[in-house]
């Protein structure tokens, strides 16, 4: 009896604990700060994992992720969703033009189920998001990004979910960054407003937004 009322007193004890932990870092996140972070060398690579949309979302990003240097942020997890049937050979293909150009490419590709589908209800997207958001844990334990880098698609809140707790637990000293589509002129996205809640960076391209979000930052056309 003494064992099993340890065990729940350890248990409320850690979920206290880790509501304060979430608390703490959503402040940071909300008043532009971090954690200390180790300075990085200068020669150090910065392993990035990119969250691929589908259509225009994909052409933005690679359109992106071209203006980084392929050196520094390597090696790339491009992680996109299983029932898109047009990015993979996108991504690949820039990946070559990447590697002829440079003669450094080194990336992998990681599809997890789609969060929401198109007109799908919110009843059903539930579930569909959270076997998303499992589904994506351990790749995320796995591959444990320095960086995360989205702009839009529903498949990015599972993955920055998954990266935001596992900062709480001490598992990652991550940074999110979100940079929102060109199309949103007046108001973000779902996945903007979500995340402007614990991405570490919310990046605009239209100048309008700046006044609507306090945390936008206006960086132009990408």
């Amino acid at each position: 009896m003494g064992i099993s009322s340890n065990f729940l007193h350890f248990i409320l004890l850690f979920i206290v604990l880790l509501f304060l932990r979430v608390l703490y870092l959503v402040f940071l996140v909300m008043t532009n700060k971090r954690e200390a972070q180790r300075k990085r060398q200068s020669h150090e690579s910065v392993k990035t994992l990119i969250v691929i949309g589908s259509g225009g979302h994909t052409t933005e990003m690679l359109r992106l992720v071209c203006s980084l240097n392929s050196f520094r942020y390597s090696p790339r997890i491009y992680v996109m969703a299983s029932s898109d049937i047009w990015s993979e050979q996108k991504i690949n293909d820039h990946e070559e033009k990447w590697k002829r150009r440079t003669g450094h490419s080194t990336y992998s590709i990681v599809k997890i189920p789609r969060s929401r589908s198109v007109h799908q209800s919110y009843s059903t997207s539930v579930v569909t998001f959270l076997y998303s958001t499992l589904y994506t844990v351990p790749i995320m334990l796995w591959h444990n990004p320095d960086i995360i880098l989205c702009n839009g698609p529903g498949t990015c809140i599972p993955v920055c979910l998954v990266a935001f707790f596992m900062r709480c637990l001490f598992l990652s000293n991550n940074v999110i960054l979100f940079i929102e589509s060109i199309c949103r002129v007046k108001a973000l996205s779902l996945s903007g407003k979500i995340l402007h809640f614990f991405a570490d960076k919310i990046l605009v391209q239209w100048p309008d937004l700046l006044s609507m979000y306090s945390r936008a930052q206006y960086i132009g056309r990408v």
